[in-house]
């Protein structure tokens, strides 16, 4: 993480902002030629490695207008799901961690299409299904404990969608062919760095255990009933657990504290 803090400070002026802005703008074309002019976008657009390595670099970027599902309303929905998940990750990591996240993303499904093409001889025209699904998993691996409504009816948290998801991705790895894990791990590529870069490794350090058992002596000392900070959305307090963090919100106005789960997504309050 410190080698990406030093990389940050020195480019992280070259970051793109509100970078979901253009990914929802580059969707709202891909709808367009959807239902006007499909075949435009496989002769011109799509990650056809074959045409890449002809000269169409282009494709390394066109090939994410094409939206994440077939009917109106779903890729309405859809979109906007992914581009509240894009928008609440760049506010939280920033702009300049999200695009490299994203980025990543892109490029791993370009290597994963050329790999394929020119080890196997396949000709995958890969979408950007598993770019979405990495944007979900970041989202699901920062807010775990955030709850999603499935058919506005049935709540569930993000990290138990997130573990389905993956169950998906295992039994690919596990059943599928040499050209199918390729492209796995390729397209996920953005994920698995973000996943091991960001393991908390302090948990097992000698040090960070006896300041926990000391927190924890001190807070079995304190008074019943008395605690220090409270979420103003959820209610919870430092005794619900060791690894809850607070912050006050800058932007509401009075003292308002909130969990880190809630930090980034709970409506500002304004007299």
């Amino acid at each position: 993480m410190e080698f990406f803090k030093k990389i940050e400070r020195k480019y992280g002026r070259y970051a793109i902002h509100n970078l979901m802005n253009y990914i929802v703008a580059m969707y709202v074309v891909g709808l367009f030629l959807q239902y006007t002019n499909p075949g435009f976008y496989v002769r011109w657009l799509c990650l056809d490695p074959a045409a890449i390595l002809r000269g169409q670099i282009w494709r390394i970027v066109t090939f994410m207008v094409w939206p994440p599902f077939g009917s109106l309303l779903s890729n309405a929905l859809m979109i906007y799901l992914y581009y509240s998940l894009g928008n609440t990750l760049e506010r939280v990591w920033g702009a300049f961690r999200f695009n490299v996240y994203f980025f990543l993303g892109v490029l791993g499904h370009v290597a994963a299409a050329l790999l394929l093409y020119l080890l196997f001889g396949t000709r995958v025209i890969l979408t950007t299904t598993y770019l979405n699904m990495s944007l979900f998993l970041a989202f699901a691996a920062t807010f775990p404990d955030l709850q999603f409504w499935i058919w506005f009816v049935i709540p569930i948290k993000a990290k138990w969608l997130a573990l389905i998801e993956s169950l998906f991705i295992l039994y690919g790895l596990l059943l599928g062919s040499a050209a199918t894990r390729v492209e796995i791990v390729f397209s996920l590529l953005n994920f698995i760095l973000f996943f091991f870069m960001t393991r908390n490794y302090s948990r097992v350090n000698p040090r960070e255990i006896k300041r926990k058992q000391e927190f924890k002596t001190q807070v079995k000392m304190r008074p019943q009933g008395r605690t220090h900070h409270r979420c103003a959305v959820c209610g919870r307090t430092e005794l619900d657990g060791d690894d809850l963090e607070f912050r006050y919100c800058s932007k509401c106005e009075g003292n308002y504290e909130y969990c880190q789960d809630h930090l980034y997504t709970h409506k500002h309050v304004t007299k």
